[in-house]
């Protein structure tokens, strides 16, 4: 049996439960077919939703309170003013 015969098998076995489980309504037998042709094949016709990035991992409580805890840089002291050109 190829791998089309198989899966239509398993479409027909699953169209025939849904029919009965219907009532045997007679005229139907398409709306059975894509019935059952959906429930067995989901996943292998739509992709997988991607994974959420993960965000990167938090710095241990310790290692804030050591960055907490050195000194600041010293601010810089604000340059003088360049001299003026004296146009002659």
């Amino acid at each position: 049996m190829t791998q089309q015969t198989q899966t239509d098998d398993h479409i027909r076995d699953a169209a025939y439960f849904l029919w009965l489980k219907d009532g045997q309504p007679e005229g139907r037998d398409q709306e059975h077919w894509h019935a059952a042709q959906a429930e067995l094949t989901p996943a292998a016709e739509t992709p997988k939703p991607k994974a959420p990035r993960k965000r990167a991992a938090a710095k241990p409580r310790a290692a804030k309170a050591e960055a907490a805890a050195k000194p600041a840089a010293k601010p810089k002291k604000p340059r003088a003013p360049k001299a003026a050109v004296k146009a002659e």
